[in-house]
């Protein structure tokens, strides 16, 4: 029928000679009624079925005779309906084979031309000459690094850090000049300082095993310069650590635990991080860059770079939880500010010594509250050097010093970290307390070497 239009209760018809529908057509009702193979139309619906009869579809005020849907006419009672069909058998055949061999003809055709154009553009002379297929997917830059990457820098940086063992003791160094300087902590090279310390093994990136000299030393600054005898070495380039940032990537380059050529990342956690290390004969005082790249024993000394590989620190302290005798990193590392050791390194070059600002004072360690207090008097030494900026600027024992700058002072070794990170000369305000009241005196810094 047209439109596939069909009863699911066919079945049902058996129970009545003619049953009606509604018309899917002409909006009128329809019947069914059952053609037997050689006969007209009968009122058994069962039978139909159980002989192989077809069904036609008639109006109910025409009951005899009934017009088939499958066919143009209408039967007579002479016409057999075995004739009809055979008529619908023949022409069922043709009309659905002549529809499925256009539809393949119609494919076959667009094929045959899709094909073509991709024929003719993959041998146009451009490709023919490379005569090369891109597969989907592929991607041709895999395997590039850019140089800002991690690994584009640790590339640039590697060949500049050194592998550093004095004594008993290890740690990490770079190249700061390409006629032999090398710059690191004091405390990787102290040992190897005294007289049978032995002589400052360097190992270069090639693998290169060199001696050593000691330029010069800052146990303040916890700094060190080496010399190496060798004109074909790759200096670092240095930044400004005072253009650094909260949140800035960084790198640290070393040799822990003896790992050579060692990197890891991490950020710049916090700024100005008022640090003390070393035990009392050589402690130094570092206003120090933190950060969580992984720093460990052997770092000490190594380069701490930036994005663009610049050096803008040196790796030289971590904090410990102290509840262990194993030290290792728990993501709290500092290292010293390059401006800082730039400074230091150029006077130990031009000098063999560096130099350190001073107030003049004695600090009281006991103190516990904000700010640092200038000690009492004792026979030993007094709380203010005779003659030193502190004197000269009325400063007493007992007074409490609260900010420099403006900036607060919390402990007396913060305010050593405040005036380290100046430089001998420069004028700096100090507040005090004394007795309950508060005044801020102006002074210019002195200098100690060390």
């Amino acid at each position: 029928m047209r439109g596939g239009w069909s009863y699911p209760d066919d079945d049902a018809a058996a129970a009545g000679p003619i049953r009606s529908r509604p018309d899917p057509w002409s909006g009128g009702p329809w019947s069914t009624s059952a053609v037997p193979p050689g006969g007209r139309a009968e009122p058994d619906f069962a039978g139909a079925h159980a002989r192989g009869g077809s069904r036609g579809w008639a109006r109910p005020e025409h009951h005899q005779p009934a017009a088939s849907i499958l066919t143009s006419g209408v039967l007579s009672p002479q016409q057999d309906a075995s004739d009809v069909d055979a008529a619908q058998r023949s022409a069922r055949p043709r009309r659905h084979w002549w529809w499925l061999a256009s539809a393949f003809a119609l494919v076959a055709l667009v094929a045959g031309a899709v094909g073509g154009l991709a024929g003719a553009w993959l041998l146009q002379p451009g490709d023919a000459a490379t005569n090369t297929v891109t597969v989907i997917g592929s991607d041709p830059a895999v395997g590039e690094r850019t140089e800002t990457s991690t690994a584009g820098i640790a590339g640039a940086v590697l060949p500049s850090v050194v592998s550093i063992s004095a004594a008993d003791g290890a740690g990490s160094g770079f190249v700061i000049s390409d006629d032999g300087y090398v710059l690191t902590n004091n405390h990787v090279v102290a040992a190897g300082t005294d007289v049978e310390g032995g002589p400052i093994q360097v190992e270069l990136f090639d693998g290169r095993q060199l001696e050593a000299e000691v330029i010069g030393r800052s146990p303040s600054y916890d700094l060190a310069v080496l010399r190496v005898d060798a004109d074909d070495l790759d200096p670092v380039v240095l930044g400004e650590s005072a253009s650094v940032q909260v949140g800035d990537p960084v790198i640290a380059i070393g040799s822990p635990l003896g790992l050579d050529s060692t990197v890891t990342s991490g950020i710049i956690s916090a700024l100005d991080r008022p640090v003390t290390a070393g035990g009392q004969s050589d402690q130094s005082y570092i206003n120090a860059l933190q950060t969580d790249a992984a720093i460990n024993p052997g770092n000490s000394g190594g380069p701490l770079v930036d994005s663009a590989g610049r050096v803008v620190g040196v790796n030289s302290a971590i904090a410990t939880l102290g509840i262990s005798p194993e030290v290792g990193s728990i993501g709290l590392g500092f290292a010293i500010p390059i401006d800082q050791a730039r400074r230091t390194a150029e006077q130990l070059i031009s000098n063999g010594e560096a130099v350190y600002p001073i107030i003049g004072v004695l600090l009281d360690n006991a103190h516990s509250g904000p700010g640092a207090q200038v000690a009492q008097d004792n026979d030993d030494q007094p709380g203010v050097t005779p003659g030193s900026p502190a004197d000269t600027a009325g400063i007493r024992s007992g007074d409490v010093i609260t900010a420099l700058d403006g900036e607060p002072v919390r402990t007396p070794g913060a305010l050593i970290v405040m005036l380290r990170a100046r430089e001998p000369g420069e004028s700096v305000t100090l507040t005090v307390e004394r007795d309950g009241s508060t005044r801020e005196v102006e002074l210019t810094l002195g200098s100690a070497v060390g």
